[in-house]
């Protein structure tokens, strides 16, 4: 059993030492439960519960604590992929929800399972989702100074079960104050993907993620036989060419665990029950 579990890049406003630390105590806590919660629940279970407590968790931006885009609204999007049976369901540009990523979890057992805007809205409260404000007085004092004057973070996890099955899941509240309508990576099989060899979730600019299509091609790399690492580093150098920013942890088959970032520094902690691997 292996779990690896990202909370996005540092922001310019998160460089502070005591930031740094809230950050890095967090994900090892949150890596911990998660890894509790692999031990007697699949990997697809174990995504969807590492990636609501990101989301639960204002540090990150994700669910509570989500960017505002340029309407002065938080709209936000999460997508789950099952690598044994190969389903993607996810919620894109969603509203007043709790938790984005248990919609696209319910999502699973629909023939539709990626939902935009208002429909997503209407699906989750027609399966109990409440109505949620995921908004913090932090980030409408950041979206006031834009609009006076005029970020990036993602949250995710792999896990591989003690069954040797492999998940993905990743949630995100945006970049901040963009277009009304602009769509992430997290939803898409470009910033989220996995198969039966290996499963990877994406952080960083989603133009650039999208454009390169990352997660699908780390995971096709090594699904054709090349390494986790050689498959990183060919993506990574491909992103490099049209200088994209982006940063990515997945999980191969074997339990290899590998994580990479263009740009410093990617937030992350992987926990195997024995030893934490966190950012420095």
């Amino acid at each position: 059993m292996k779990l690896i579990i990202h909370g996005g890049f540092f922001s310019e406003s998160d460089q502070s030492h005591e930031v740094k630390t809230a950050k890095q105590n967090s994900l090892k806590e949150i890596a911990a439960k998660s890894f509790d919660f692999l031990k007697n629940h699949s990997a697809e279970e174990t995504v969807v519960y590492a990636v609501s407590l990101l989301e639960d968790d204002a540090l990150f931006n994700a669910g509570t604590g989500s960017q505002i885009q340029s309407d002065g609204k938080i709209r936000m999007s999460a997508s789950l992929m099952n690598g044994q049976n190969q389903k993607f369901s996810g919620v894109i540009n969603i509203e007043n929800v709790k938790n984005p990523i248990e919609v696209a979890q319910i999502l699973m057992k629909e023939d539709d399972r990626v939902l935009g805007g208002n429909g997503a809205k209407i699906y989750a409260s027609e399966n109990g989702f409440e109505d949620f404000s995921t908004e913090i007085p932090q980030r409408r004092k950041e979206y006031e100074e834009k609009l006076k004057n005029g970020g990036k973070g993602t949250v995710g996890c792999v896990a591989l079960d003690q069954y040797g099955k492999l998940a993905a899941a990743t949630s995100t509240g945006g970049k901040g104050f963009e277009i009304v309508g602009r769509i992430s990576d997290s939803a898409t099989v470009a910033g989220n993907y996995g198969n039966q060899h290996c499963a990877v979730s994406c952080t960083g600019v989603g133009e650039d993620i999208v454009s390169n299509a990352t997660a699908a091609k780390i995971v096709t790399r090594v699904t054709d036989g090349m390494s986790i690492k050689d498959a990183f580093q060919r993506t990574f150098l491909e992103l490099k060419e049209i200088d994209g920013f982006a940063g990515a942890i997945a999980i191969d088959q074997n339990g290899n665990i590998f994580h990479q970032d263009s740009h410093p520094t990617m937030v992350f902690a992987s926990y195997d029950g024995e030893q934490f691997e966190i950012f420095e």
